[in-house]
C-alpha cells in the first residue's frame, strides 16, 4: 500500500512539473505579441512571407505584415521609422549606414538575364549565350539594337530591353555587374519584378533581368512558363560549355552560385534592415529565429543559405535585449 502511495506521489510531482514547465513555455510564447512590419525588395518577399507564416505558427500572438515595393522603398521606409524592417536586395551603402541603417544578411540569391522562350533566335542564344560586354551594349550603350546584330546575322529584328522603373535592388545589382548604376540602364521602365516578368512573357523580342524567385517556380524548380534565364558566356568563347550550363533548374543555378561559377554580382546577399539596432523583443526574436530555425525553409523556397559563420555573426550583431 505504501509503495502504491509513493508511486502515485511521484506521478503527481512529475505531472505537476510538466504542467508548470508547459505553463512557463506557454507564457514565454504569449510574452511575444503585436505586429512586425516589413516592406521592400520583391526578391525577398516570397521567403519573408514564408518566414512570417511559420513564425506565427509558433508565436500566434505575433503577426508579420510583409509588403513588397522594391528595395529602395524598403530602405526608405526603414530609415523613416515607418516599419520595423526593410527588405533590401543589394549592399547597404555607407551613406545609408551613416543614416542609421542596421543590416543583417538573411539569405542569398541572384539576378539572372531573362528572355521569352519564343524568341526567334532561341536556339542560337541558348547555344552561344551573351557576354558581359554584349549585355553592356544592350542595356547601357545601346550599340546593339537588333538580335541579328548580337548574333552576327542579317536582318532587323529589334531587341526590346526592359528595366526597372522603381528603385530596385535587382536593377542596382544587374547594373553593378556591368560596372554601372541603376540610372545608367536603358530600356522600357517597368515597375517590380512581376512587371518585367510579364513584359517578357508577352513579347518574344524582349530581354530583361529578374530575381531567381520570379524566374523559377519554387515547387517545380523549373523556369516559369514564358520566361527563360539567358546563359551568360562567362569565358567569352562564343558558346555555352558544360561549366556554364546550369540554368535548367533553380537547384543547378543555386549550386553554381554556391560554387562561385555564377558571378557575384549579380549573385548577392539579401538583408533585413532596421533604423538602428532593433530594440523590440518581438523583432529580435523574429530575427534570431530567421537566422536559426528559419533557415530550414530557405532552400525549398528557391533561395540559398548563407554560410554558418555569417549566420553566427548576424546573431552576435543583434545581441540580446537588455
Amino acid at each position: 500500500m505504501k509503495r502504491k502511495i509513493k508511486i502515485v506521489y511521484i506521478i503527481l510531482i512529475a505531472t505537476g512539473w510538466i504542467s508548470c514547465n508547459q505553463k512557463s513555455t506557454d507564457e514565454k510564447k504569449d510574452d511575444l505579441k503585436g505586429t512586425i512590419t516589413l516592406s521592400g525588395a520583391f526578391a525577398l518577399y516570397p521567403l519573408a512571407v514564408k518566414w512570417g507564416e511559420e513564425f506565427h505558427k509558433i508565436n500566434p500572438a505575433v503577426k508579420i505584415d510583409v509588403q513588397a515595393g522594391g528595395a529602395g522603398k524598403g530602405m526608405a521606409d526603414a530609415l523613416s521609422g515607418m516599419i520595423d524592417m526593410g527588405m533590401v536586395s543589394r549592399e547597404i551603402s555607407s551613406e545609408e549606414t551613416k543614416k542609421g541603417a542596421f543590416g543583417i544578411a538573411v539569405t542569398k540569391d541572384a539576378v539572372v538575364p531573362t528572355i521569352n522562350p519564343k524568341n526567334p533566335f532561341y536556339n542560337d542564344l541558348i547555344k552561344q549565350g551573351i557576354t558581359k560586354e554584349q549585355f553592356m551594349d544592350i542595356f547601357v550603350t545601346g550599340k546593339i539594337k537588333t538580335w541579328e546584330e548580337l548574333l552576327n546575322k542579317k536582318g532587323n529584328t529589334p531587341i526590346h530591353a526592359f528595366t526597372r522603373s522603381d528603385a530596385s535592388g535587382a536593377a542596382e545589382v544587374w547594373a553593378k555587374y556591368l560596372g554601372k548604376k541603376q540610372e545608367d540602364l536603358q530600356g522600357t521602365g517597368v515597375f517590380g519584378d512581376a512587371g518585367i516578368a510579364d513584359a517578357i512573357k508577352n513579347d518574344p523580342n524582349a530581354i530583361g533581368y529578374n530575381n531567381i524567385g520570379f524566374s523559377y517556380d519554387a515547387k517545380t524548380k523549373k523556369p516559369f512558363e514564358g520566361l527563360l534565364a539567358l546563359p551568360i558566356d562567362l569565358n567569352k568563347d562564343g558558346k555555352i560549355d558544360e561549366t556554364e550550363n546550369f540554368y535548367s533548374t533553380v537547384d543547378n543555378l543555386d549550386k553554381a552560385i554556391v560554387e562561385g561559377k555564377y558571378p557575384s554580382p549579380p549573385a548577392r546577399d539579401l538583408y533585413f534592415v532596421s533604423k538602428g539596432k532593433p530594440e523590440r523583443k518581438e523583432v529580435i526574436a523574429f530575427l534570431k529565429w530567421v537566422l536559426t530555425d528559419g533557415q530550414k525553409y530557405v532552400a525549398d523556397a528557391g533561395y540559398i543559405n548563407i554560410p554558418d559563420d555569417k549566420l553566427k555573426e548576424g546573431i552576435e550583431k543583434i545581441g540580446n535585449k537588455k
